[in-house]
């Protein structure tokens, strides 16, 4: 019932959105809801390619997966109570009582508490000061977050993740937000000066908020505008987004020749073994041979084959609102068809993985330059496959432990996402035509939720890889062209450290050296903002490093249960102060705390002498 509750919702209504909000530019109601159906379904298919490698194997653990096993074995089995403690049934509804009475602090009296940055009321009215201290759009010095959901939003439970993946992602995150954002900026490349030290906005050539209606050529067509553009300005990035683009691109290349040359024998092994009865099978693959039949391909290979003609129908078809061609339909299948395996191998041994949004946008902006709908469709397709492919085997996985029959749990999400598309599809269509000033935080009440943060990076995005396109900004003739040096790094990082692990094996922490999470850390940076990192490393470490070493049997009893009890309890009271009083505009108590943010609004401030923006100081 989880599964079929939880069923992947609709990402695909973005598209909508954006085009509506920020392009004023209508989609019709049947290709959006075609486009929403077709991106869902798709990554079943995929998944279906590569249940047998990556749920059969028992080295491929998932742990993620272990978490929701800890929670339902908790809600379903009889456990006893240790003397002077509690059953694991008790210790999760404590937990999810807790942090439910604890969570109207940060959702509806005090929001400031989402990012306290002590160093911002100290200096007030320093810029310097408050790019250091300020947690949400600073280096985070001194900065701390109180709100689960906060920390958890864009890097997940810390508590399910191993401790070398969170060691790994410690190194990653203090060498790109204290050594080389830092000197970067400060050193004035790319005249970051001008600009703020973190943000996702993009900038015109004296320091303001680029006016992307400047260089469209129409708002009917939605295409670019080179003559305006040359009359108008540059875009220009701030220091963190350059390397947030530089380090993606660095994971990328990083997990093919990581998992090449740590995993690469053996997985060619297991997919040449895949489909044979004498593959190596553990004790909850032998049980559920021996009890369940196994679900068809062919029920897999004719979904795959439908989507891809629905969603090449959606393109092609209806006057092609969309913007994109059937022939980039299948090359972004095939994206997916590659980098499937990649991220089924980093979630199954660590947890943490990388989307393929920047490759997507990257590819599609050198081949359609100009049209930033078939920008965004095409990345659209491409990690939305991609990612409900890694959630479908997941749930697989989750039934191979649990010995769910997998017939049964594929007509559950099934289901479960033909509803989701639907109701999603009606209330976000419902919102948008019902909520006044949505996505426009600047003309909304203070403490409203409807600000689309999602929606507004992913405009940003399809503005440099879609609208202006990767030629103008990166290579040959933008002025970022060094972001795509780091993709060669990433590529030969892990070599050393494979060189090394095979000479000195007896020196186990060498081969836990992930590159691919060490470089993951950089590229949220200017989307989560800093200060969820360090409640995120606090947590982790000391549950998943000391707890674990020092009380074991506590951290194997309570530990996944923690991270659900927290995850659900914060969930559900934001669910029903939506429900209660934010659908009623009433969004908190009238006061200083109600900011949703860390009161440091010079952190936003440019620190090159000349560059005037109002609400800023002007330095000479």
């Amino acid at each position: 019932m989880s599964i079929f509750v939880n069923s992947v919702g609709s990402p695909g209504f973005y598209n909508i959105t954006i085009a509506k909000i920020f392009y004023r530019k209508e989609i019709h109601i049947l290709p959006a809801l075609l486009l929403v159906i077709s991106t869902q379904f798709l990554g079943f298919g995929f998944a279906g390619l590569f249940l047998k490698v990556f749920v059969d194997s028992p080295y491929m653990w998932w742990p993620n997966v272990i978490a929701s096993i800890s929670l339902y074995r908790a809600l379903h089995e009889q456990d006893k109570r240790p003397k002077g403690g509690l059953s694991r049934y008790q210790f999760f509804f404590i937990v999810c009582a807790a942090i439910f009475a604890y969570s109207i602090i940060p959702a509806y009296f005090f929001q400031s508490v989402t990012a306290l940055s002590f160093v911002c009321w100290i200096w007030k009215d320093s810029i310097t000061a408050q790019q250091i201290g300020s947690g949400m759009n600073g280096l985070g010095v001194g900065s701390i977050s109180l709100d689960w959901m906060t920390v958890t939003s864009f890097l997940g439970s810390p508590l399910v993740l191993p401790s070398f993946a969170i060691f790994n992602r410690l190194i990653g995150f203090i060498a790109v937000a204290y050594i080389i954002i830092p000197f970067s900026y400060w050193s004035n490349a790319f005249e970051a000066r001008k600009f703020p030290l973190f943000s996702t906005n993009i900038y015109d050539s004296q320091g303001h908020k680029y006016n992307v209606s400047r260089i469209l050529d129409s708002n009917t067509t939605v295409t670019f505008n080179q003559e305006a553009y040359d009359n108008y300005s540059k875009i220009y990035f701030t220091t963190s987004l350059i390397y947030s683009y530089a380090f993606i691109l660095a994971q990328y290349t990083s997990s093919i020749s990581q998992i090449t040359l740590f995993y690469g024998r053996s997985l060619w092994q297991k997919f040449k073994r895949a489909y044979k009865d004498d593959d190596e099978l553990d004790v909850h693959g032998r049980l559920m041979k021996q009890n369940y039949k196994s679900i068809p391909q062919w029920w897999f290979y004719s979904m795959l084959l439908s989507m891809i003609g629905m969603a090449i129908l959606v393109c092609e078809g209806f006057g092609g609102q969309i913007q994109l061609r059937y022939w980039e339909v299948l090359l972004a299948c095939a994206l997916v068809f590659l980098f499937l395996p990649l991220e089924c191998v980093l979630e199954a041994i660590a947890g943490s993985g990388f989307t393929l949004d920047l490759l997507l946008e990257a590819i599609i902006g050198y081949l359609n330059p100009g049209k930033p709908l078939a920008n965004m469709a095409f990345k659209l397709y491409g990690s939305e496959a991609y990612l409900l492919a890694v959630y479908t085997i997941s749930n697989f996985k989750l039934s191979h432990y649990m010995k769910i029959p997998p017939k049964i749990l594929f007509h559950l999400m099934i289901l479960g996402t033909t509803i989701s598309c639907f109701t999603d599809f009606g209330i976000a269509w419902w919102m948008l035509r019902s909520i006044d000033n949505i996505c426009q935080p600047d003309l909304l009440p203070e403490g409203s939720p409807w600000t689309c943060p999602t929606e507004k990076a992913m405009y940003i995005s399809g503005i440099t890889w879609g609208l202006v396109g990767p030629s103008k900004m990166f290579y040959p003739d933008g002025m970022y062209s060094v972001v795509f040096i780091f993709a060669l790094i990433g590529l030969v990082a892990p070599i050393p450290i494979w060189l090394l692990s095979h000479k000195y094996p007896e020196k186990k922490w060498i081969g836990l050296i992930n590159f691919p999470i060490i470089f993951s850390a950089a590229h949220i940076l200017p989307y989560g903002g800093i200060v969820g990192y360090w409640s995120w490393f606090i947590v982790g470490l000391l549950f998943n490093y000391f707890i674990y070493h020092k009380h074991r049997e506590w951290w194997t009893r309570y530990n996944y249960l923690l991270s659900a009890g927290l995850t659900a309890g914060s969930a559900f009271f934001v669910l029903l102060l939506s429900v209660s009083l934010q659908f009623q505009n009433i969004y908190g108590v009238n006061w200083w705390g109600l900011e949703l943010g860390d009161h440091c609004s010079l952190a936003n401030c440019p620190t090159m002498p000349g560059v005037i923006i109002e609400g800023c100081p002007i330095i000479q």
